[in-house]
């Protein structure tokens, strides 16, 4: 096959679990209206940010600003590649068929939480944020021994699914696709909980260009319905 003729070479993107419905479905319109092959990998954060640190080939990533930051800072990406892509808040789920607590305003949660018999919650930063809030509210000791972390791509919706815990936080995108939970919402506006994942061309790609390309559209103004369908919001 002449030169000219060779199919492009796929490009390898990460990501966390937060953006894995979004970014398959963005990914799968970009493959059939571009004629680039992509192959993405959905993992836990923490994983998925060490496979960059430790010098996998991959051409893109995309995570948690903070993640993306921290390898910015490490020289793991092409300066100046990074794009904010998404906002992303933070909801709370009951197992499907469970009460209803009241979560409508920050005090109404924080008796929901003080109320829970077990708490869920991630290794990623809905985890970090609800660890946060539980320390403003000076109620961290007291629920400590009641308090799941999921392990790294271990949804947070499946714990509560199972009935592992009784009230769940986790990003609203990966909450609401998962059986067996009952979203309550987002969390108040006085205690909201918000995360922007970004995207950047690792330092290690060997096609830039290629990722490059990737990126600009799943930042471009086409993708934002898709967006919020998978209850995101544009960045």
């Amino acid at each position: 096959m002449s030169p000219e003729l060779r199919a492009p070479t796929a490009v390898r993107a990460i990501s966390s679990m937060a953006t894995a419905a979004l970014l398959r479905a963005l990914v799968d319109h970009y493959q059939r209206h571009a004629g680039q092959t992509v192959e993405l990998v959905s993992i836990g954060g923490v994983d998925a940010l060490r496979r960059v640190t430790e010098g996998e080939q991959l051409d893109l990533v995309i995570l948690a600003s903070d993640a993306i930051e921290r390898l910015a800072q490490g020289n793991h990406l092409l300066p100046g590649s990074r794009v904010d892509l998404v906002r992303s808040s933070v909801a709370v789920a009951v197992p499907a068929g469970a009460r209803h607590p009241d979560v409508s305003s920050e005090q109404a949660l924080r008796a929901a939480v003080l109320a829970a018999a077990h708490i869920g919650y991630s290794t990623g930063p809905s985890g970090a944020g609800l660890i946060a809030l539980l320390q403003r509210w000076g109620i961290e000791e007291q629920v400590r021994s009641r308090l799941v972390q999921a392990k790294p791509g271990v949804p947070v919706g499946s714990l509560v699914a199972s009935g592992q815990v009784t009230l769940g936080f986790q990003q609203r995108s990966e909450l609401q696709t998962q059986p067996g939970v009952e979203v309550l919402g987002d969390l108040p506006a006085a205690c909201a909980i918000e995360t922007i994942f970004s995207g950047a061309i690792c330092s290690l790609s060997q096609q830039p260009t290629a990722a490059g390309a990737l990126l600009t559209y799943l930042h471009s103004q086409e993708t934002a319905p898709i967006k919020r369908q998978h209850g995101m919001a544009p960045a």
